[in-house]
């Protein structure tokens, strides 16, 4: 099981690659000559061409994230750190508590236990 610490830590690799990537281009002058190479007429290629880069185009805009999803996404992140860490005081402060509380009960059985026994 991974810590919140974990998926931190490959959320700012994530920011950074996307926040450094290029745009990635298509080539729609040598897709073309590629197509009318194969014996595709002139319009169609470019027609091909053309819904092609859309389809891709289209692609890219729902898939990547942009600079404000992502600060917005490192708002909601810190602020889940933020809740997992007083979750996790306060929870280290419970089983401090238990721990005491569960000496105490046993100290009071073991003296009965031996008051009973040796007296």
């Amino acid at each position: 099981m991974h810590s919140h610490y974990d998926y931190i830590a490959l959320y700012k690799i994530i920011f950074l690659v996307l926040n450094h990537m290029a745009t990635v281009t298509f080539d729609t002058l040598k897709f073309v000559e590629k197509l009318k190479a194969a014996g595709i007429s002139d319009a169609q290629a470019k027609a091909e061409s053309e819904a092609l880069q859309g389809v891709l185009s289209e692609a890219l805009d729902s898939q990547l994230a942009t600079k404000s999803d992502l600060i917005k996404l490192d708002r909601r992140m810190d602020g889940l750190d933020a809740k997992i860490d007083r979750m996790d005081t306060r929870i280290s402060g419970e089983l401090t508590l238990l721990k005491w509380m569960m000496g105490i009960l046993i100290a009071g059985v073991m003296s009965i236990v031996i008051k009973t026994f040796f007296s």
